[in-house]
């Protein structure tokens, strides 16, 4: 569970109660979550895919930028011609995956990643939270996401903006 500053935090970053979010992910230079690591299955029961959520309103803005520009089909581009970046993604799909059941298994998302992993590009999102938490060069279109950024993570709490 997430500590209460950092369950205040979240909560006025996404403007609601956070779900299922289990610990901090990753930090923002200013100290505040920018990602929160979540469990696969909600308390309501539902299945949850996404492991690692953006919960940062400056960087989550900027991303859905991103997609505005076409950046989803650029980067499918680039996965569908280049073998080595398609090698690297199935990787990251592999380490998520197993992460994610070190948590819990859950059978109707069993195999199923998020953001397109291991073959699409579906959301720039969760691409860029997962390389986010889990450090450059794990999660290859997730960088590349994280290096289009604007400066999001300039000084001061984005949710106080």
């Amino acid at each position: 569970m997430l500590n209460p500053e950092d369950h205040f935090a979240v909560s006025a970053q996404l403007n609601r109660e956070p779900r299922g979010a289990i610990s901090v992910g990753h930090r923002c230079g200013c100290g505040a979550p920018d990602v929160v690591k979540t469990t696969p299955r909600l308390d309501d029961g539902t299945p949850f895919p996404t492991m690692f959520y953006l919960t940062c309103p400056r960087a989550a803005a900027y991303i859905g930028t991103l997609e505005a520009e076409g950046v989803m089909k650029q980067l499918q581009d680039e996965l569908e011609t280049d073998p080595e970046l398609a090698k690297q993604y199935a990787k990251a799909h592999e380490l998520y995956l197993a992460e994610r059941e070190a948590i819990e298994y859950v059978e109707e998302i069993a195999g199923i990643t998020a953001g397109g992993m291991p073959t699409r590009v579906k959301c720039l999102h969760v691409l860029a939270a997962h390389a986010l938490a889990a450090g450059p060069g794990v999660n290859p279109l997730g960088d590349k996401v994280l290096e289009m950024l604007k400066d999001w993570a300039k000084p001061g709490p984005c949710w106080k903006d």
